[in-house]
């Protein structure tokens, strides 16, 4: 008999979102990573970015909302 053995995740964790780096968000949107970044910058894009330690990132919930005609 196997036992599974779930680890103990904290409230913090919990909260935590899925994110990409700039390269694979752009090729999930088929976009070129310039773009992106032009978004960022300009702060126009239809996605925002978060920064973590400096670096954008971009939720993938805004991505999945984004490519299924949803507004993010």
């Amino acid at each position: 008999m196997t036992t599974i053995h779930s680890t103990p995740v904290s409230p913090a964790a919990r909260h935590i979102e899925a994110v990409l780096p700039t390269d694979e968000a752009a090729a999930a949107l088929n976009r070129k990573p310039q773009t992106l970044r032009k978004w960022a910058c300009l702060e126009n894009g239809p996605i925002r970015p978060v920064r973590i330690n400096g670096r954008l990132a971009w939720r993938v919930s805004e991505i999945q909302a984004l490519l299924s005609g949803g507004v993010a």
